[in-house]
């Protein structure tokens, strides 16, 4: 496991996560001296592992947000009886921790429709993410000039190289954070995800409504959307 501190007041320290139980993996913190802001801290820890270790996966999760136990499993399992894909995430659960509130994020799961679908959306939710490290040589980092989207970029990148795919459990729960930095930056995260649409998108047509979707998004409150995204799964976790 590799934990990247971006600046934090309080420095993250192994021996405090640890415990004396101990974890049957080993633990490395790669501290940033100053927040340098969330692509900066992806990159580097990117950079760290492909300097120091030797992995075939890199699956992310966010602090806050929570795995089921198995999910490292069934993604690793996913991917080894299927070599074609090299990005896998799988659906998930937003949940507010403070009131309860939660919707359930659930997106097509074979390559096509993902494709298709990413013309408007993000289909990988980040922190439900898995890829192959040989993918990284190919496409490169987090790209840098993309703020507030670098996943979605670099993810469209991705399927330009490999077929993607999503696991139809619900495998992550993500905290609504309203201090969050995808909620902070909503409106700018919008604005990206156009110009994402419009630099890796494949399809003109699908270019163009993807992009007209994300515009209606920016015209609505996001409490609207919440409510929307509720109704819409039922509330079922």
């Amino acid at each position: 496991m590799v934990i990247v501190d971006d600046g934090s007041k309080s420095p993250v320290k192994v021996e405090a996560l640890v415990g004396a139980g101990g974890f049957p993996f080993s633990v490395y913190v790669v501290r940033l001296e100053k927040n340098s802001g969330i692509t900066e801290a992806l990159n580097t820890g990117l950079r760290w592992i492909e300097a120091n270790l030797t992995v075939r996966y890199i699956a992310r999760l966010d602090a806050g947000d929570v795995c089921k136990e198995d999910r490292f499993y069934r993604q690793v399992e996913f991917l080894e009886q299927n070599p074609q894909v090299g990005l896998l995430g799988s659906w998930c659960v937003f949940q507010n921790p403070s009131t309860g509130f939660h919707y359930t994020y659930t997106t097509p799961t074979q390559h096509g429709a993902i494709l298709s679908e990413m013309h408007s959306r993000n289909v990988f939710i980040h922190p439900t993410v898995m890829f192959r490290t040989e993918l990284v040589p190919l496409v490169g980092l987090y790209p840098t000039d993309f703020p507030h989207v670098e996943d979605y970029a670099l993810f469209f990148k991705m399927l330009h190289q490999t077929k993607g795919a999503i696991l139809d459990k619900t495998l992550v729960t993500c905290e609504i954070n309203s201090k969050g930095i995808s909620i902070s930056n909503r409106k700018a995260q919008l604005k990206g995800r156009q110009r994402v649409i419009s630099e890796f998108g494949v399809n003109a047509f699908q270019k163009l409504v993807g992009k007209s979707k994300v515009y209606l998004l920016r015209l609505l409150p996001y409490q609207v959307i919440l409510l929307i995204k509720n109704k819409l799964s039922s509330g079922k976790v």
